[in-house]
């Protein structure tokens, strides 16, 4: 795992667009296409924002969505849909994107996710790490050993508080419950992570990633099985561990 940490989350938002941008290229160069995963939430805002602005063809990038809670309308001010639709989709011109709609039958929607990311090969998985150090929306104890693609998830306490505290909701019993979520082994797959991680509020999580070994306890632990990971944090983020 390779560690990058800047002052600013703008800073740290415009390596780590740059990063996955000059991946995207050597995928483009190589194979013609390239397909990607994008996550959302506070800590994605300025590596998207940058991302987007990079000169790439994207008419030759497919790209998987990471997570979506279910029950939550395309309308809802927190759904992901609308976050990456409004933030990224409509901004760059994809071959395609594949959203998670949490509506309708869980069964069905990903029994419908996992035929069509299991004929992707995937180049690299833009993500973030929670507060309590899930992955997509593994939470804690998490499931390391599914090879589902996507699966349904039951959201803990404090992720759901993680919700509430970013604005997304009015109250705690308005967050869901529950979420279609793309499983560790899956994000696992990807060539390349590029994992984006602001916020004094994630120091603590940065600290327990970085000091256990693989732990279900600690999904985010996971990334260190991976041999092409870059880690990008803020210097509220990287505010527990001692300068590399």
């Amino acid at each position: 795992m390779e560690i990058h940490i800047y002052k600013t989350k703008d800073e740290m938002g415009a390596a780590a667009a740059l990063k996955g941008a000059h991946l995207l290229r050597d995928a483009l160069n190589k194979k013609g296409s390239a397909t990607i995963v994008v996550a959302t939430g506070s800590s994605q805002f300025e590596m998207l924002s940058a991302l987007t602005k990079e000169n790439l063809d994207w008419s030759r990038i497919t790209a998987f969505h990471l997570d979506e809670y279910i029950g939550i309308p395309l309308t809802h001010p927190a759904s992901f849909r609308k976050y990456l639709k409004e933030r990224f989709v409509d901004l760059v011109p994809l071959k395609d994107f594949h959203y998670i709609s949490g509506e309708g039958d869980p069964a069905k929607e990903i029994e419908r996710l996992n035929e069509a990311i299991g004929k992707q090969h995937i180049d690299v998985a833009f993500i973030g790490i929670g507060e309590n150090a899930h992955l997509a929306f593994n939470d804690p104890p998490a499931d390391l050993e599914t090879t589902e693609p996507y699966i349904e998830v039951q959201l803990d306490r404090e992720c759901r508080q993680q919700q509430l505290n970013e604005g997304w909701f009015p109250t705690f019993e308005d967050v869901p419950e529950r979420a279609i979520s793309m499983s560790i082994r899956q994000i696992l797959k990807a060539d390349a992570i590029i994992c984006t991680v602001p916020g004094e509020r994630k120091a603590t999580a940065i600290k327990l990633t970085l000091d256990n070994p693989v732990v279900a306890d600690v999904p985010a632990s996971a990334l260190k099985s991976h041999p092409n990971v870059n880690l990008y944090l803020d210097r509220h983020s990287s505010s527990a561990i001692p300068r590399l």
